[in-house]
């Protein structure tokens, strides 16, 4: 806090008198060991507790309890087996194994406190509990000082606070440290060394809140989703390697007994090349373009629907036993920037379609790299360089593409926000909804559009040659490998995604926090040199968790989760070991984001939440999505359509024999445009006058030369009628499997209607119990109205009046 400025001190004035007449209690620490920084300690009493309980309708334990429905017979030993099984890689936190009590909870009310289990008030609302009851005082207590009326949120936005935390319960190290929740957490859940185990999720929201739960809950069942994902991947591609010597396309493009000369890859500069060079290329594209790949994609898709099922199954199953099967989010507070009304909505497209431009930009610049470097290493006199053109070109093109993608992904990060702000939402839910949307849109641009343009564009506008299509009239238009483009495209894929795991996770989460924490330490001991140490193991809990990082919110942990779901699904039946990757990126990211929120990060306010909210929707959007882009990748990207339609209509034995020499077509090396027939047409040591190229073409000899041959038609008609089929089937698959699988499991749904029971029991029950206490003391007073008139009954002895006598009224102690 900066006690220098007196407009912000007299801002801070008035803001914490109007705490202290919400009910909080404050406690100022001005003499703290953090130079220019004063601390202002909130306390919440019981009865603000209990206030704010029943105005947020928080379910809180009562002090009945009922026996949960147990499995029973052969599925009661299978449970058994599997926990004796699973047991060494369960977290040693209580409660981790199957209970058979649960505590019936029921929203908090002050008139009914008696219903709840109240013999320990300092336990009875917990340190999670405690922080967001105290946060949501913080943020509707107005400032009329401050520039925007709207609680801490702008008070922070301001500057007039520097922070607003709750407190870590301790340290989580040391010989010395008192057990505590952050201490399991981290010797349970925030170390590598314990990657093997299950997640401690109920601690987890019991110490951070039900949001950050949820989001680790998600990424449990993500990774576990992983594993057959990435054992069916495995396989196919075990499949594709051993088939490769069986392949008998690649076989022909090897046997360099068939002499194929091939047309140059650029004008001029390059020369007529053989096609047995690109044999290693063909070999390998094997690898991931076989009938296993189909299959595969169809599991994906399938994988997909079925690991969004389970996550509702999970979600419904935390929701019963964190109590929030009732829960519906109340309107928010109206943000501070939507009552200023800052600025004009009508900013936000003009500015999105240009970011999204830039983007275009780069991938037809990274073109034109690829175009111009090819040419150039085509005029290398040396003739492993003009042999290694495709993959030297290839790589450097991707590193390109994904430094670039890294580097705008943080950009238009900022520019999503800038985005927001503009349009200024109403509430905090809304300005998040729409900023994860904008800044999922903006990088899934930006990660997929290379991949986009090496699976569906390069290679389709090429043109033929004598008739090549040209950008800006000086670059011709890539062509694929003569085994397709299908290799290219899982290189890209496979760089790009390990690219950004390593070095988001590598760089980004581990190496700039730790340099940020050091550059804090090396501030802090310029402060203070001559006793720096000591002074360090003096500190508060509030001074140590200043020193910490602010919690930014979980975006940008879904979001990286969210690409890297797209990389395993919409590219798929190009790079079937792309579920493996993930797997054991996951398995380190799990461990790497509990450390940085048990160790590096202040404790984040816990914060009520029944499900991830926008993000289960773009999920849904990327499994739809995938089932179109590999039916077009497979229809089109591979070579499988065309050696189907080899196969049943060309083929003369029935076999793939032939099928590489069908493919191409052949060109009159005379019909040239002038100026770019090679330089250097005695390269291969004998004259060149028929050339070939990839394309179904009528041949030179042909009345209607160069003209797309019929064969290019049915080629075509069976691609366009595998996609609508392949379409149609997987997604009819994928709604069978929704369909079949309930969203609520059985025996939770039980359990709810049994808590209703219940609690219309209790309720009754209670009901019972006063109308029985009512008729108890109207009978008492029945009888009294009926005892005879005596010293011991002296309000039935009427005077005159009708009223008791006055020395029998004093006696009677009525006054």
């Amino acid at each position: 806090v900066d006690y220098h400025e007196d407009d912000k001190r007299f801002r801070r004035e008035e803001y914490e008198g109007n705490l202290l007449d919400a009910g909080l209690e404050l406690e100022r620490d001005e003499d703290t060991k953090i130079h220019g920084v004063g601390f202002v300690k909130i306390h919440a009493p019981w009865n603000v507790l209990c206030r704010e309980a029943e105005f947020l309708k928080l379910k809180m334990p009562t002090k009945k309890m009922y026996h949960i429905n147990e499995t029973r017979g052969l599925l009661k030993k299978i449970n058994s087996v599997l926990q004796k099984i699973t047991d060494p890689i369960q977290p040693k936190v209580a409660d981790h194994r199957p209970q058979t009590m649960k505590i019936l909870s029921y929203p908090f009310s002050r008139e009914k406190q008696h219903l709840f289990d109240l013999s320990d008030k300092d336990s009875f609302f917990d340190s999670k509990t405690r922080s967001t009851i105290v946060y949501e005082i913080l943020k509707r207590t107005t400032c009329t000082k401050a520039k925007y009326s709207m609680g801490i949120t702008s008070l922070l936005a301001n500057g007039v606070y520097a922070a607003a935390y709750p407190l870590h319960d301790g340290d989580y190290e040391g010989e010395n440290v008192e057990f505590n929740d952050r201490k399991l957490l981290y010797e349970e859940w925030a170390r590598y060394g314990v990657f093997y185990k299950y997640q401690p999720i109920d601690l987890v929201r019991k110490y951070f809140g039900e949001k950050i739960g949820l989001y680790f809950a998600w990424l449990g069942v993500y990774t576990q989703m992983l594993i057959p994902a990435s054992v069916v991947g495995i396989i196919v591609f075990l499949y594709g390697c051993a088939t490769m010597d069986e392949n008998i396309p690649s076989m022909e493009m090897c046997d360099q007994s068939y002499n194929i000369t091939m047309c140059p890859l650029c004008d001029k500069t390059c020369s007529y090349w053989k096609m047995s060079s690109a044999c290693a290329t063909a070999r390998a594209s094997h690898l991931f373009d076989n009938p296993a790949t189909v299959f595969f994609s169809v599991f994906m898709a399938l994988w997909a629907a079925t690991f969004m099922e389970h996550w509702k199954r999970k979600q419904m199953r935390l929701n019963y036993r964190w109590d929030l099967t009732g829960f519906e989010e109340e309107e928010d507070h109206p943000r501070a920037e939507y009552e200023a009304r800052v600025l004009e909505k009508s900013l936000k497209k003009e500015s999105k379609n240009k970011e999204i431009a830039v983007t275009f930009a780069i991938v037809l610049g990274v073109i034109i790299y690829r175009i111009s470097t090819a040419a150039a290493l085509a005029m290398n006199s040396s003739p492993s360089v003009r042999s290694n053109i495709r993959v030297t070109v290839t790589a450097t093109a991707v590193i390109i593409n994904l430094v670039v993608i890294i580097l705008l992904d943080e950009v238009y990060g900022c520019i999503a926000r800038w985005l927001t702000k503009i349009e200024v939402p109403k509430t905090e839910k809304s300005f998040e909804e729409r900023l994860i949307f904008k800044a999922f849109l903006l990088k899934f641009v930006n990660s997929y559009t290379p991949i986009f343009y090496v699976a569906f564009f390069k290679g389709r506008f090429v043109g033929r040659p004598g008739d090549y299509v040209y950008i800006f009239h000086s670059f011709r238009m890539e062509e694929c490998a003569p085994g397709g483009c299908l290799m290219e495209l899982c290189i890209q894929l496979s760089i790009i995604m390990l690219g950004k795991q390593l070095i988001q996770n590598n760089l980004f989460e581990i190496g700039i926090p730790k340099m940020k924490k050091f550059i804090r330490y090396l501030r802090l001991k310029r402060q203070s040199p001559a006793h720096h140490e000591e002074s360090v193991k003096r500190r508060q809990r509030y001074e140590v968790d200043y020193n910490l990082e602010p919690f930014a919110g979980l975006t940008p942990e879904y979001m990286e989760m969210i690409i890297q779901f797209g990389f395993v699904t919409l590219f798929v039946a190009s790079f079937p070991l792309a579920p493996l990757f993930a797997l054991l990126n996951n398995i380190i990211e799990i461990r790497l984001d509990a450390k940085k929120f048990v160790t590096e990060l202040r404790r984040p306010v816990a914060v009520r939440a029944k499900d991830i909210g926008i993000w289960y929707n773009i999920l849904r959007g990327i499994g739809k999505l995938a089932v179109i882009i590999n039916a077009f990748v497979i229809s089109f990207t591979s070579d499988f359509i065309p050696r189907l339609v080899y196969m049943y209509m060309y083929s003369k034995d029935g076999t793939m024999h032939g099928f590489v020499n069908h493919t191409l077509s052949s060109f009159n090396v005379s019909d040239f445009q002038n100026g770019t027939a090679p330089s250097d047409p005695l390269d291969l040591g004998y004259e060149v006058q028929i050339c070939r190229y990839k394309d179904y073409r009528e041949p030179p000899w042909s009345e209607n030369k160069y003209d797309i041959s019929k064969d290019f038609w049915a080629v075509l008609a069976a691609r366009l009628a595998f996609v609508i089929v392949f379409q149609n089937l997987v997604m009819f698959m994928s709604d069978f499997v929704d369909w079949v699988i309930p969203d609520i499991p059985k025996d939770i749904s039980q359990q709810i209607h049994k808590e209703k029971v219940l609690m219309v029991e209790l309720f009754m029950r209670e009901e019972q119990d006063k109308q029985h206490l009512l008729v108890t003391w109207m009978e008492k007073q029945r009888q009294k109205d009926e005892a005879p008139c005596n010293h011991h009954n002296p309000k039935a002895c009427p005077d005159s009046l009708g009223s008791p006598a006055p020395s029998q009224a004093y006696h009677g102690g009525v006054l």
